[in-house]
């Protein structure tokens, strides 16, 4: 998987490549997936939700430019999978999930792996976890029409943000945008497919 998926496509930081040896992905599929669980692709993992695929989730990753001392927030905890490849890169991760029972799973495994440094919360990803802000890094894994106006004021100054959204047409764009000197710079990075964002600022189109 690392080396054909995500050094094959360009992706080269240590750090990163490590967090991707150390977290047995297997774990965070459901048992009859997982013989898929290192494939290049998408799988479900119930509740209409799914774990992107290794190189997305590489390259999301990879675009925060985590140097381990940054406060992270995510957004859409679905499986834990994510959480787990920023616990191990940042020191102190909050995941937000509005499904109970998806927050419940990956709380109990992401302990149960030693990720202290993950907190996950249940609750409505798009107001965004205010008490811990602001964050050097969000991250949100579900699309919507615009980024909630909540998370960009949770942002904090020289912070990175990175999130599918939706364009004019429908289509959706991975987009890093960078908080520099009181301004959003924004930029399209890929062309992707992901659930749509729930909650008061979900992609009621897609929803």
């Amino acid at each position: 998987m690392i080396e054909e998926q995500i050094v094959g496509r360009g992706l080269r930081d240590r750090r990163l490549l490590d967090a991707l040896e150390r977290v047995p992905r297997h774990l965070f599929v459901p048992p009859s997936s997982r013989f898929a669980a290192y494939d290049d692709a998408p799988l479900s993992i119930d509740f209409g939700q799914t774990i992107s695929q290794p190189y997305i989730v590489a390259l999301m990753t990879s675009l925060l430019e985590l140097a381990g001392h940054e406060r992270v927030l995510e957004i859409g905890t679905g499986s834990g999978y994510q959480a787990a490849i920023l616990g191990k890169l940042a020191a102190e991760v909050h995941t937000l999930e509005i499904v109970p029972e998806l927050a419940a799973r990956a709380a109990r495994l992401l302990g149960r792996l030693g990720l202290d440094r993950v907190t996950v919360h249940l609750g409505d990803g798009g107001l965004g976890w205010p008490t811990a802000a602001p964050y050097a890094a969000i991250v949100i894994t579900a699309a919507s029409e615009r980024v909630p106006e909540p998370l960009l004021e949770q942002l904090a100054e020289g912070g990175r943000l990175v999130a599918p959204v939706a364009s004019g047409d429908g289509a959706e764009w991975l987009t890093l945008i960078k908080a520099e000197r009181g301004k959003l710079i924004e930029h399209k990075i890929a062309s992707v497919a992901f659930v749509p964002l729930r909650g008061k600022y979900g992609w009621r189109a897609r929803n």
